[in-house]
């Protein structure tokens, strides 16, 4: 019974770890799925592409989770390993059933289903939110945001990065000729092709073909923008975005004139 308990010790703690590190590595500023990725990869040594690589090891506090998560995963891998070895090699069984191979193997499974319903609670992970981002306010030097909160990503807004090819509306034109801001999209920054980075560009910024535009807006405008091509066509809907933004606004105003 030692290596069953061993064992879903080593997946209890590896568990409440790669959830720690990923909320952590969220805090940070990273989206959700791609923090709970980038832990799960560090913990089992299985790596990630380049791009990801250099965003965690150009960061301190992703570099100095990620360097513990690989650390503890390599321990309790060790451990588990053995732990299993020792579970299917240990054939002699006592009187009670629960001594038994198949009874400690049964044991074995329900408490993985019980861990596999744990992790996938939104309480456990709402606590570990809360946790990481006290632990990560208190002992690190960078101010902590929440960033899905502060834009209201979970609402109709996003962050969405669109490409620009030849014949797209956006090729060829300043920011202050587009006029996105009017359909309630900020570009808040462009990726040139040689790997250059605009922040907060101006207006008189021009989008090349082959830039990477980041971009903050409703989703639906976002959506839209990336299949919009120029010409009369992409004009007639960008008129379009504008008017629905303006009375979009006008209701955010009526509503807000109601409510005071």
């Amino acid at each position: 019974m030692v290596a069953v308990f061993t064992v879903l010790f080593v997946l209890a703690l590896s568990l409440t770890v790669i959830r720690v590190a990923a909320v952590g590595l969220a805090l940070t500023g990273i989206s959700r799925d791609l923090a709970q990725f980038q832990a799960l990869s560090a913990f089992t040594g299985s790596g990630f592409t380049t791009k990801e690589s250099e965003e965690i090891v150009n960061h301190p506090v992703r570099r100095r989770i990620v360097m513990h998560l690989m650390l503890l995963g390599n321990a309790g891998i060790v451990v588990a390993i053995a732990s299993v070895l020792r579970l299917v090699l240990d054939t002699d069984g006592g009187d009670d059933w629960y001594e038994s191979f198949w009874g400690r193997l049964l044991i074995l499974f329900f408490g993985v289903g019980l861990l596999w319903i744990a992790s996938n609670s939104r309480t456990v992970e709402m606590i570990m939110w809360r946790v990481n981002a006290w632990a990560l306010t208190r002992w690190s030097k960078i101010e902590v945001r929440d960033y899905t909160r502060l834009f209201h990503l979970s609402d109709d807004f996003g962050v969405s990065e669109l490409r620009v090819h030849e014949g797209d509306w956006l090729a060829g034109h300043s920011l202050k000729a587009l006029q996105l801001s009017n359909e309630g999209v900020l570009v808040l920054g462009i990726e040139r092709r040689g790997g250059h980075y605009v922040g907060t560009p101006r207006g008189e910024t021009v989008i090349d073909v082959g830039d990477c535009l980041i971009m903050y807006g409703r989703q639906e405008v976002l959506a839209e923008l990336h299949s919009r091509s120029d010409g009369v066509i992409g004009n007639m809907r960008h008129i379009i975005a504008v008017t629905r933004q303006n009375d979009l606004q006008e209701q955010e105003t009526s509503q807000s004139s109601t409510g005071e």
